[in-house]
């Protein structure tokens, strides 16, 4: 009895991670956390739309085979998934109706860029192998992620509040992006396995050694333009601090063989972490 919920527990635990729910939360988190950092109340519908549209998206470049799984024993969930990820398209489509015209509007330029991410789109001779899509042009995988991810959790938000997009949102802007792309590195290095050479990912081209040193300049960078935010609390530099650490430390402990879990859940929970923190001390 005791072994059978074990192998429940696994699988179901699994399901939550390769069904991209996880990373669903991280960006729930992300979005949350700009909300309070810009005195906004909870916005359901902005949240769990950014919620179900990040499994959908998350899915949907799945099952274009472009993040592949890297484990056979996940293909038999893959018609569970399917099924979940229809599901959440129908909710996503729900709270994307009460989102304002404009939020739809420039979410339809994120939208537009993860499509073309998971689709070919333009001749062979563009890209560096067989695969004519975004994520296959030569060393621009992480940084449209980090586009997408920092315009999504950040600006989609502000806009659908109708705040102004001022210089200090550009600022915010940076250390969003700033600190998606510090925390995608451990995946970088784990993927050195799976990826193709000619993808001329961060850690192919300078390293891994290197490419944590990128890693720990990213995430100064990350916590130093906290100082150009107009409001700077003990408790929030604090939180920042520690998060920082945080990435740091993820960054320096990553390599290509880890474990199964390392960055797919605990990396990926540090947005989370964040948000808790705050909730609880900012």
């Amino acid at each position: 009895m005791y072994f059978c919920f074990m192998r429940f527990e696994k699988h179901f635990f699994d399901f939550y991670l390769n069904s991209s729910i996880h990373v669903a939360l991280s960006a729930f988190a992300l979005s949350w956390l700009t909300l309070i950092e810009y005195q906004i109340p909870f916005d359901t519908h902005v949240l769990l739309f950014i919620f179900f549209a990040t499994i959908a998206g998350y899915n949907f470049v799945k099952f274009f085979g472009l993040a592949k799984f890297h484990h056979r024993s996940l293909s038999s969930w893959l018609k569970i998934i399917q099924i979940f990820t229809f599901i959440c398209l129908i909710i996503m489509g729900y709270f994307g109706a009460q989102l304002q015209n404009k939020t739809i509007f420039y979410l339809g330029f994120f939208a537009l860029i993860t499509f073309l991410y998971a689709i070919p789109f333009l001749p062979k001779k563009f890209y560096l192998n067989k695969q004519q899509n975004l994520r296959n042009v030569s060393g621009l995988k992480v940084y449209v992620i980090a586009l997408v991810w920092a315009g999504v959790t950040l600006l989609i938000p502000l806009i659908n509040n109708d705040r102004l997009l001022d210089s200090t949102v550009i600022w915010a802007f940076a250390q969003r992006f700033l600190f998606v792309l510090a925390i995608m590195l451990p995946f970088e290095i784990r993927d050195m396995q799976f990826d193709s050479i000619k993808l001329a990912t961060i850690p192919q081209k300078i390293g891994i050694k290197n490419t944590k040193i990128m890693g720990v300049i990213l995430a100064c960078l990350f916590f130093g333009l906290e100082f150009f935010m107009p409001e700077k609390t003990q408790s929030k530099l604090l939180i920042q601090f520690g998060i920082t650490v945080l990435v740091i430390l993820s960054i320096l402990f990553s390599r290509k063989n880890q474990g199964k879990y390392y960055s797919g859940f605990w990396v990926e929970s540090i947005p989370i972490l964040w948000l808790l923190l705050t909730l609880l001390f900012g």
